[in-house]
């Protein structure tokens, strides 16, 4: 029986209260995992991708994104689907957070590969609280090795 690496949580969020939210709400539901937090695409595909583009550097890693769609240097379909059209990163589970609720975005990231799609709430607790929620999907979650 092949030992279980730990999951990498990839964390694309350039909104830094949104970040810290994010983090502490997946510590409180006991999810341990290491979050690697990016406020940028740039430095988030260079991570992703390595420093050739091709997706090797993550062979064999176990990786879960969390993509703000709104960031400063590129949009976060941008970055979906350089991951989702990746051979070795297109099967890690991508979770899409965003403050747009809007039917067309959304449609088009699950085409695009998204795993989930969540609507940042407006109030604080509404987004502790779904965040939590997240945290525990975490916990169970199985996620797939990269190619």
């Amino acid at each position: 029986m092949n030992e279980a690496r730990p999951v990498t949580i990839i964390m694309i969020e350039d909104d830094e209260g949104h970040a810290r939210l994010i983090e502490k709400n997946i510590r409180r539901a006991g999810v341990a995992n290491q979050i690697v937090p990016f406020t940028n695409g740039t430095e988030a595909l260079a991570y992703l991708l390595g420093p050739d583009g091709t997706g090797a550097v993550n062979k064999g890693r176990q990786l879960l994104v969390l993509l703000d769609l709104n960031l400063p240097d590129m949009t976060g379909i941008d970055i979906l689907e350089k991951v989702k059209g990746n051979e070795h990163t297109k099967r890690s589970p991508v979770v899409v957070l965003t403050t747009t609720d809007d039917q067309r975005e959304i449609q088009r990231c699950y085409d695009l590969g998204a795993n989930v799609y969540i609507t940042k709430p407006v109030d604080y607790e509404g987004f502790a609280n779904a965040i939590k929620q997240l945290g525990l999907f975490f916990s169970v979650m199985q996620i797939p090795e990269a190619e």
